[in-house]
């Protein structure tokens, strides 16, 4: 990702635009001690950890390829992709890979995540989007989900990162 002042492409104010009028669906990880959310029609589906075989000269965020019923599909480690550095105490057999709709990326892809906790769905006013122009980084973040949840008697916020999974794959060198 480059850095600078680069806005928001058509489709992520799209997508927001609709967002704030009705609901979204997305598909929620995790990612060390962070939860994520991308749209649930990027996703193909979910598939259990499989062993991934490693491709020697290719981008660190590149885990590797595997053999997904037939078809060689690369897997993203969403974590390196995303400068995560949260020791995790999941280990990778235990993770999840989201195979995405190859209409996102035009090829077969997969992200590997720590895990996926559910397919929800948010109202446009659960979703905050002014928190994401903080920064000047090209972040691919659409806006932070809020969910009222209950611990010890209390109500409080979850706040889930509401990422473009199309902006942030656009342009990585894969090798399928």
């Amino acid at each position: 990702m480059a850095a600078g002042s680069m806005s928001p492409s058509p489709e992520t104010k799209d997508r927001a635009q609709g967002a704030r009028k009705g609901s979204i669906q997305v598909v929620e990880f995790a990612l060390g001690k962070e939860f994520f959310a991308i749209d649930l029609f990027d996703v193909k589906e979910v598939v259990e950890y499989t062993t991934i075989t490693r491709l020697p000269n290719v981008p660190g965020y590149v885990r590797g390829i595997i053999d997904l019923r037939g078809e060689i599909t690369t897997i993203i480690d969403l974590k390196h992709r995303l400068h995560i550095t949260d020791a995790s105490t999941v280990t990778a057999e235990s993770s999840r890979i989201i195979v995405l709709d190859e209409t996102v990326t035009n090829t077969k892809i997969g992200i590997l995540v720590d895990d996926v906790t559910s397919v929800s769905t948010f109202e446009g006013d659960q979703v905050d989007y002014t928190s994401v122009s903080v920064s000047n980084e090209d972040t691919a973040i659409i806006g932070i989900i809020k969910r009222k949840i209950k611990v010890k008697d209390k109500e409080k916020n979850e706040l889930i990162i509401w990422i473009d999974i199309r902006r942030l794959l656009a342009g990585i060198e894969t090798t399928s």
